[in-house]
């Protein structure tokens, strides 16, 4: 059965900034993708799986998110990040989540989807 998370996939608007977004300010690296026989990116976290897929070539939902509310990522350098966000002008919501202490950042991509960015309970915002 099921013993592990594959990737996401969004649809993006824009290209540029969507891989801004997500490889600029939040350090995924763009990498292999075979030719699927339309425009894409696969973008990875350190490992030899692609953990978000990106079309640019579909219209996107009327309900952006439709029934997925978010997508979240474990993550490291809750300061850096904070700096990256805040020079880039992107808003973001930064909690700390009960029972674990564990610092949760909130933020939406250029296309609207919330993003969430887990960091250990020890690092200082």
């Amino acid at each position: 059965m099921i013993h592990g998370m594959n990737h996401f996939t969004i649809t993006a608007e824009d290209r540029e900034r969507t891989l801004g977004f997500y490889c600029g300010l939040l350090g995924l690296q763009q990498g292999h993708r075979p030719d699927l026989g339309f425009p894409g990116a696969w973008l990875y976290a350190g490992g030899p799986q692609a953990v978000l897929h990106i079309y640019w070539d579909r219209p996107m939902p009327a309900l952006r998110t439709g029934v997925i509310d978010h997508l979240a990522f474990s993550a490291r350098g809750l300061r850096e990040v904070k700096a990256r966000l805040d020079a880039a002008g992107v808003a973001y919501d930064l909690r700390r989540q009960a029972g674990s202490g564990t610092w949760q950042l909130f933020s939406l991509d250029p296309n609207g989807a919330k993003v969430e960015l887990d960091f250990e309970a020890d690092e200082m915002p």
